[in-house]
């Protein structure tokens, strides 16, 4: 069990600690750099690197929180960071220890006015599943419903913004950032707003109506919970239990055939949610998701929901018409209005973009299955990282994508755990019609 969550006045000193010893590590490597060999100076920058990513992930793990919910993002990390620092922040998705009871009872007690055992018919003391604001309990309603209390940890909420502060310092600071100061501040600013919004279990309980509403009638392999209202609060959860294998543990009940039904599932909810709805499930990591044998797909987790507007969705289908039919022109245009492409940079060649189109329609202009398990996608984008890199004054992060794209990459993820195969092109071209 991990002690009580810092208080502000060492949250900053620790994190206030990390950034002057990155931003030291950084500065020594560089003014090192002059009196060795370019070979010498290569090794030296990778082993500050892998230093200082070792020491960020430490620390943001140790604080909980924001900064570490934001370490979390590896799909965002792995945007702005090198390697050798995306990979140990990605490491705490795996590693959340649980708070002790008596914090998790005392918040209870705050919240809801009770503590848990007079709440409940039953609650569980053992945590069912930890991360980085919060907790997840077991427990029984006095009506006999099979419930998760899931409760944040005191405290978080009041060092969001310090905290985001402190972390986009350490990059700037640090000289790891491979984006310009006004796109990183963009950056910031969207991963702040969802954070605020996470940390909001009133707005969570609106999510996971929404989503119920919306899925219930049209996609009923879609499994999820509701709402006990009268056990919920701004920092506390209570929703039915809703059991299903996790994706690491599916049996011989998960056949090829159940796979690639479950992986139709998923995909079929991306589609609806991002084109239909316009409202996604923002946060893929595997825990957020469950399965079971008939096909259905269960859902947890509503605190990262981001809602897209019309003009976003309007200029992604562009895209992704253009990218399909190689109207590289009508392509870049889009990607002007998505904000990917950066117009006051340097100009780049329209033949650029084929390589990275024909890498990622793989799954969807074939007329066999696509074979997830098989795909290499995610290493083949390695070998274009180079001319990227070349080309970094062109391109920008695309502040209304990062939750879109961390959402279609973790879900690319999922659908390579699941072994699942499918033609999936006829999903989504409906919703990208002229």
């Amino acid at each position: 069990m991990a002690e009580r969550p810092a208080s502000k006045g060492r949250r900053f000193f620790r994190l206030a600690g990390m950034t002057a010893s990155v931003a030291s590590s950084y500065a020594a490597t560089r003014l090192k750099s002059v009196f060795q060999s370019a070979e010498d100076a290569a090794a030296s920058k990778l082993e500050s690197y892998e230093r200082s990513g070792e020491l960020i992930a430490k620390t943001l793990g140790e604080l909980k929180g924001a900064v570490m919910k934001v370490g979390q993002m590896a799909s965002i990390a792995s945007d702005i960071l090198p390697r050798e620092i995306a990979e140990p922040l990605r490491a705490l998705q795996r590693e959340a220890p649980p708070m002790d009871y008596e914090v998790i009872a005392e918040q209870i007690e705050r919240e809801l006015g009770s503590p848990p055992e007079l709440l409940f018919r039953e609650f569980s003391r053992e945590p069912f599943a930890a991360a980085s604001i919060g907790q997840v309990h077991r427990a029984t309603t006095d009506d006999g419903r099979d419930v998760v209390v899931k409760v944040q940890y005191p405290g978080v909420d009041e060092a969001v913004d310090s905290d985001l502060a402190h972390l986009k310092l350490v990059l700037r600071a640090s000289g790891l950032v491979r984006i310009n100061k006004r796109a990183l501040d963009a950056l910031f600013s969207e991963v702040r707003t969802r954070l605020h919004e996470e940390l909001d279990y009133c707005n969570e309980a609106d999510n996971v109506r929404l989503f119920r509403e919306y899925h219930r009638e049209r996609h009923p392999f879609l499994v999820i919970p509701e709402v006990v209202g009268e056990r919920s609060a701004a920092r506390v959860l209570t929703l039915t239990y809703e059991p299903g294998d996790h994706i690491d543990g599916l049996d011989d009940r998960y056949d090829q055939a159940t796979r690639d039904t479950l992986g139709d599932n998923l995909f079929t909810m991306m589609a609806a949610q991002l084109f239909d709805l316009q409202a996604i499930h923002a946060d893929p990591n595997p825990g957020n998701f469950a399965f079971r044998p008939d096909g259905s797909v269960v859902l947890y987790d509503y605190g990262c929901v981001k809602h897209v507007d019309d003009g976003t969705l309007r200029s992604y289908r562009a895209a992704i018409r253009a990218g399909i039919t190689e109207d590289y022109t009508a392509l870049e245009h889009s990607l002007v209005e998505l904000g990917v492409r950066n117009p006051d940079g340097p100009p780049v060649e329209l033949a650029y973009y084929k390589p990275w189109r024909d890498l990622f329609v793989q799954p969807f202009v074939h007329d066999e299955l696509f074979d997830y398990a098989a795909a290499t996608i995610h290493d083949d984008v390695l070998k274009l990282v180079p001319g990227a890199l070349k080309r970094m004054a062109s391109f920008q992060p695309p502040v209304e994508l990062v939750f879109i794209d961390r959402m279609i990459g973790g879900h690319y993820g999922n659908l390579r755990k699941l072994g699942a195969r499918g033609r999936h092109w006829q999903l989504v071209e409906p919703y990208v019609r002229e």
